[in-house]
């Protein structure tokens, strides 16, 4: 498996990963008596806390997967994993610690150290653009 492959399959494996988590979080909610199954807000505005972060760093994820999909599958159908595998371990690394920064924490340093994650996974994505295009 080439390092897109992987990339793009650890993207996947991490979004799932994530709802299943929000799936047992929002579970353990409505076992316990908390809540009721239907009277959860998709936005997660219902929640506070830890919730919420779970429900945002999982939405954060499907919003950004159709594009670094999309960039990723491109590579793999077309052959230039070549343009794409020397990033996508960091791309993917960037992705992961993002989302965990995001569950632990909405102070001003992780919100930074969230957005600087973003950030590189952006200038990745535009670099392998670049490259797919043959701008560089």
């Amino acid at each position: 498996m080439t390092p897109t492959a992987a990339a793009l399959l650890g993207f996947v494996a991490w979004t799932i990963f994530l709802v299943i988590a929000l799936a047992f979080y929002r579970t353990s909610l409505v076992m316990s008596g908390k809540r009721r199954a239907n009277s959860f807000n998709p936005s997660g505005a219902d929640v506070e806390g830890f919730g919420l972060r779970l429900t945002r760093a999982h939405a954060n994820c499907y919003e950004n997967l159709p594009v670094a999909g999309a960039v990723l599958l491109y590579a793999i159908a077309t052959g230039q994993t070549a343009a794409t595998d020397p990033f996508a371990y960091a791309f993917i690394m960037a992705r992961v610690l993002q989302s965990v920064v995001h569950l632990l924490s909405t102070s001003p340093t992780a919100v930074t150290a969230r957005f600087a994650l973003y950030l590189v996974q952006l200038a990745i994505l535009i670099f392998w653009l670049a490259k797919l295009s043959g701008l560089l």
